[in-house]
């Protein structure tokens, strides 16, 4: 597995929250333990002193996303290493469970957890895979959707670095936002085209 893989913690962490919209799904220790996904044994540790501690690693992991929309990258970097300084790691190679057709190890890294506690486990984790996202991919791949009210976070895995919005989704919505708002600019403050009071010529649209 790479390392790279384990930035997903990140992005999920920061999407537990919706500040436009007023929404938070970290509220429960069930739902600490749902952000570790297939890691159980990881996430049996957690208590209810996780949902704290987790809502402020998501509260500076968003403001590295934040920077990083925003063409700061600096900044995204330097949030991203005081994190990575607070919440360390160890990489470790992995493989046993994972056989070729000739029954040897598939050898890949994986990240041991050795952390006190469920909060500091999941940081670790989260903030290296983004750490190896950001330096394989490059800061500009961290973005923030644009899609209002939305500002999910979103890994831009695209080709051509094109990517704005968390979801296919988000994308169509903000497409349609655009274009209402096209046409409520050509057609005027009366919600009529300019033209709309006097009788077609049958030129069609300017």
């Amino acid at each position: 597995m790479e390392l790279s893989y384990y930035a997903d913690f990140a992005v999920r962490l920061v999407n537990t929250e919706e500040p436009e919209r007023g929404t938070d799904t970290l509220t429960s220790v069930e739902a600490v333990r749902e952000l570790f996904g297939p890691s159980q044994q990881a996430a049996r540790r957690a208590t209810d002193a996780d949902v704290t501690r987790l809502r402020g690693v998501r509260t500076r992991l968003r403001a590295v996303f934040g920077a990083a929309s925003e063409g700061d990258q600096v900044r995204a970097v330097d949030l991203l290493n005081s994190l990575l300084m607070e919440f360390p790691t160890s990489p470790q190679i992995s493989g046993h469970e994972y056989l070729d057709d000739e029954g040897r190890p598939r050898w890949h890294m994986h990240l041991a957890d050795h952390a006190a506690n469920a909060t500091a486990g999941y940081a670790a984790t989260a903030c290296m895979g983004l750490a190896f996202s950001l330096t394989d991919l490059g800061v500009d791949r961290l973005g923030v959707c644009q899609a209002q009210p939305c500002r999910n976070a979103y890994l831009d895995t695209s080709t051509n670095r094109s990517r704005r919005y968390c979801s296919d989704r988000c994308a169509t919505r903000a497409n349609v936002a655009a274009y209402r708002a096209r046409k409520r600019l050509e057609n005027g403050p009366s919600g009529r085209t300019a033209d709309s009071s006097q009788p077609s010529t049958g030129s069609g649209e300017n």
